[in-house]
């Protein structure tokens, strides 16, 4: 039987290409996980979240006060109560309101209110006039959708052009709530309401207009935060301090709060980004172009972030959380995404609070957590997928509990080989060659079935690993891959075990009128290299080295020495005393010149010592007290082999001519 010789190998590179596999599927895990939350901002839903976002950060970032002297005339409940007049209210009214104004040093006033009907004509000629007297006057205007059988055609509703032609400007009050009616978006009409009062209030202070291009609406707070009068207060003299409307932008609108007012008004109202915080949910539309005009004249609005910036850090994400996956532990990784997410929010608030720069922090967010989750997931599988194949190479070898072990802790099996002290086995069935004559192939398999079902769970209860099965033959080893202190008293016990357990087998045979066989048993310990050995399409765990070769001869030598159990010294060093032993001879390995003394297990004490007592003498040469001993040994153990083939080589010693050269230990070669 011939042993490969070895001291150690690199990783088998099917592992390599393991790691390269589950690499390549890692990334295309990640590919497929961007793709998904590619698609998934192109939903609704998507949005939503990305505009809840936006609600979160308004209400956070809001200064819930405005340094722009702005105050809003509400046309509310109260108004309707002091009037007592119906909707819409006489337009002389609102010229007694727009000289009231100018009298009180208004810059600009705004009117958030179509006129696009005429009434009659006194009223529309007093507030012609009062337009042309009191100064910067805005005007509201609107767009109609009307819908035909062919198409949707768009009209521009605009004030009459009496007033027009009295000095108001006009501007598209409009805005474009989203889907939840929340407006975070500028008007897209380039001559808006509140740009055009801007504009206006930028001409009377004589300052040039400051027109600032932003594409969000930069919240200044809920409801409320504009100083906000009833229309009425503005009318009658004495309600409102002198000179409160001084070098102030006057806007008026409607502000409805009940739902009475929602059908006497019919009021303009949006829902509040601060609704997403807890705040109240409605918010007027008069107020809306208030925030408008303070974002115009202050820079108060957010522009966006060119989306390629967030497309080049999802993509960046992809090669560092691939890198990390493979390098760290999966909390490792989950803690860096955690981070890398805590830090887009983070990164998102300073440019909306800081720059005033809008950056969906979502795709960036929801593609780290989509990245790590699809890398974790292939890890899962990879590491899934090594569990069954370490079961199940290791399965037939080792117990359940060593199997449990070396899956939660996959460390302890170094791939690729590992020197290591181990005792090794090797079992061979004396003449099963013969028996195997006298069977069918049917009832051959089924006899070595029976011996290795009957020898295998011995090994595994000792915490042996079955290498191989070679033939008739076993191989085994003690001490890998679980380290094991007492492995040569494992491998010990486990043979004499073993040895009992043949017994009903042969009984059986013999039942069945079959030739007797029995079991020889080589046990050596040594270092060798464990690990797993083979080529790129199949590799074993095993051991190689020359303590397998000696194991191997050990258990032929049993047929010299008549015994069933043979070990070496190395062995039975590290046996502790209740181990009784025999010692038999001193034999030198081919290739060796250092004698091993081999040992048999023996509960007689008497054979033990009168053994150990011809040895000795032998080695001093002692003929006439070998020869004493030796025969002790028969008288206990009439017929033994060990003890006869020691006579013979006491007697060839006799023979020897004085001086001549001579060893006490005899080669296995020749056994």
């Amino acid at each position: 039987m011939f042993w490969m010789r070895g001291t150690g190998s690199k990783a088998p590179r099917p592992l390599a290409r393991r790691q390269q596999l589950v690499s390549l599927v890692s990334l295309v895990a990640c590919a497929l996980a961007l793709l998904l939350v590619g698609s998934a901002t192109l939903t609704r839903p998507w949005h939503a979240l990305e505009f809840k976002t936006f609600d979160v950060l308004t209400a956070l970032a809001a200064p819930y006060r405005t340094t722009l002297p702005v105050v809003i005339l509400a046309i509310d409940e109260p108004t309707f109560q002091e009037l007592q007049q119906p909707w819409p209210f006489p337009r002389s009214l609102h010229a007694q309101l727009l000289r009231r104004l100018k009298e009180d040093g208004a810059v600009a006033v705004g009117l958030d209110v179509v006129f696009a009907d005429p009434s009659s004509d006194a009223e529309d000629a007093a507030l012609a006039r009062a337009i042309a007297d009191t100064g910067p006057v805005v005007l509201a205007s609107t767009r109609e959708k009307i819908d035909s059988a062919n198409a949707a055609l768009w009209l521009d509703v605009l004030p009459l052009q009496r007033f027009l032609d009295a000095g108001a400007d006009a501007g598209d009050a409009g805005v474009e709530p989203d889907d939840d009616f929340v407006v975070r978006r500028t008007p897209v009409a380039p001559e808006n309401f509140a740009l055009r009062l801007a504009q206006r209030a930028a001409e009377a202070r004589g300052q040039a207009p400051v027109l600032r291009h932003f594409d969000w609406i930069g919240y200044r707070g809920p409801r409320g935060t504009f100083d906000t009068r009833s229309y009425y207060q503005a009318l009658e003299p004495g309600l409102l301090p002198a000179g409160f409307f001084k070098g102030k932008i006057v806007l008026v609108g409607r502000s409805a709060r009940t739902a009475t007012e929602l059908t006497r008004s019919q009021a303009d109202l949006f829902n509040s980004p601060f609704g997403t915080a807890g705040g109240e949910r409605l918010f007027p539309g008069v107020e809306l172009q208030a925030t408008l005009v303070d974002n115009y004249l202050t820079g108060g609005g957010l522009r966006s972030v060119s989306d390629g910036w967030t497309l080049a850090l999802t993509a960046l994400l992809l090669p560092v959380l691939l890198w990390a996956s493979r390098r760290g532990h999966p909390a490792a990784v989950a803690g860096l995404t955690g981070v890398l997410v805590v830090a887009m929010g983070a990164g998102s608030w300073w440019l909306f609070a800081g720059l005033r720069v809008w950056w969906p922090p979502l795709l960036p967010a929801i593609a780290a957590v989509s990245l790590y989750a699809a890398t974790a997931l292939v890890a899962y599988a990879a590491v899934r997928q090594r569990a069954r194949q370490t079961r199940s190479m290791f399965a037939q070898y080792v117990p359940p509990a060593v199997v449990a072990r070396l899956v939660a802790q996959p460390d302890l099996m170094r791939l690729g080989g590992e020197a290591r002290e181990v005792t090794l086995m090797f079992t061979d069935l004396a003449n099963f060659t013969t028996l195997s004559e006298q069977l069918s192939a049917e009832q051959t398999v089924e006899v070595l079935t029976g011996y290795f079902n009957a020898m295998t769970p011995i090994v595994h209860a000792t915490g042996g690993t079955v290498d191989k099965f070679i033939g008739d033959a076993v191989m085994a080893f003690w001490g890998a891959p679980l380290d094991d202190a007492q492995h040569a008293e494992h491998a010990v016990r486990a043979a004499i075990a073993m040895q009992q357990a043949m017994q009903p087998l042969v009984a059986d045979l013999q039942a069945r009128g079959l030739p007797p066989i029995h079991m020889r048993i080589g046990l050596h310990t040594g270092r060798v290299v464990v690990g797993n050995v083979g080529s790129e399409q199949r590799f074993s765990y095993t051991a190689i080295g020359d303590a397998v070769n000696l194991a191997a001869r050990l258990e032929g030598a049993n047929k010299a020495f008549g015994t069933g159990i043979l070990l070496s010294a190395a062995t039975a060093a590290q046996l502790p005393p209740t181990l009784a032993l025999r010692a038999l001879d001193d034999v030198v390995v081919k290739g060796k010149t250092e004698p091993v003394r081999v040992f048999t297990p023996c509960e007689d004490a008497a054979v033990r010592d009168a053994s150990q007592a011809a040895l000795d003498a032998f080695h001093a040469r002692d003929w006439d007290g070998a020869e004493r001993h030796l025969a002790q040994v028969l008288r206990l153990l009439p017929g033994d082999a060990a003890a006869q083939r020691l006579q013979e080589r006491v007697a060839a010693a006799r023979m020897l001519p004085e001086g001549a050269d001579w060893s006490p230990a005899v080669s296995l070669d020749k056994l």
